[in-house]
């Protein structure tokens, strides 16, 4: 259904909206039409954008800089035929980033909820007339798996406002545990037969960020090859099982907003990992969204990619 609808094969733009320094430098020239061009001449379908809610909120009310960057995006990337999903990275009161961010809140208060749907209507308002193309992610990563009982009303009570301006465009949900395949099995049934069930895969994490230096789940200093890594198919089908039945049994497609390698590993490694997991993805009709287009660790555009990029593309 995702391949059919144009949201299957796509790069996350992530670090321009969000996860920044919001500078006028960032916000401006982060990402810019070439940018675009380029994702679209790899033959990708979508983008991703992760935007922090800082930079569509001003004060009580709305930023109109914060929109249009966002509407600039999205008529670019309907020129060159790109399809757009706006992910709400963070909200008033919630971070998946519990290291850097100081967001907190939000799972206990009514008040932040109510903000966050004002949020939401307010996106819908603006981009809803267009569900042939621009989809709607509510909120990245959420952590724990305390929060699920309180994030399962949110997301209902949140799609039901959304839908009075957006009645037909695809709505992004994931689960807990940072949106993990395995955590898929446990959200509600779907508001509606416009909701798309979403998760991300990192897996395995010592592999995919090893030698990262903002989490202490992590040792820094340890390098793993891909042959030693114990990742096969095999391994995805197994970590992807839950989520797939999940899907099917509720008749949801199933997308995976975000998934990569670090720049520590070696090339050859990087592009033995996805190809390993594209091959699971294209057997059950999986959507998929690579992070990501530049910088942020993960680049697809770093140097160090030159010489498997062209095979890299390939499986995307």
């Amino acid at each position: 259904m995702l391949k059919k609808l144009g949201f299957y094969r796509g790069v996350n733009l992530g670090g321009w909206l969000s996860q920044c320094d919001y500078s006028e430098e960032r916000l401006h020239h982060f990402i810019t039409k070439q940018d675009l061009e380029k994702i679209a001449a790899w033959g990708a379908d979508h983008v991703r954008i992760p935007v922090d809610h800082n930079v569509l909120e001003e004060g009580k009310g709305f930023s109109e800089e914060g929109f249009a960057l966002l509407a600039q995006a999205a008529e670019d990337c309907r020129a060159l035929g790109l399809h757009v999903v706006i992910d709400l990275h963070k909200t008033a009161g919630f971070s998946f980033d519990t290291y850097g961010e100081d967001e907190h809140g939000f799972f206990e208060s009514a008040a932040l909820q109510e903000r966050f749907y004002r949020l939401w209507e307010e996106i819908a308002r603006r981009f809803g007339d267009a569900p042939d193309r621009i989809a709607f992610e509510l909120l990245n990563e959420v952590t724990d798996r305390d929060y699920l009982p309180v994030w399962n009303q949110v997301v209902r009570r949140c799609i039901a406002r959304i839908r009075t301006f957006a009645p037909e465009t695809l709505i992004l949900v994931g689960s807990y545990w940072n949106n993990a395949a395995e955590a898929v099995k446990d959200l509600e049934a779907p508001f509606d037969s416009r909701v798309v069930y979403n998760m991300h895969c990192y897996e395995p994490l010592t592999f995919t960020h090893q030698g990262a230096y903002w989490t202490d789940a992590i040792d820094p200093e340890v390098r793993i090859p891909f042959a030693e890594s114990g990742t096969d198919a095999a391994y995805f089908e197994d970590l992807f099982a839950s989520a797939i039945e999940k899907a099917k049994a509720n008749g949801v497609p199933l997308y995976c907003g975000e998934y990569g390698v670090i720049d520590r590993t070696a090339p050859e490694d990087a592009l033995a990992w996805y190809r390993t997991i594209h091959s699971v993805f294209e057997r059950h009709g999986i959507g998929r969204c690579a992070w990501s287009y530049k910088a942020m660790d993960f680049g697809l555009t770093d140097p160090r990619l030159d010489s498997v990029r062209g095979e890299l593309l390939r499986c995307l």
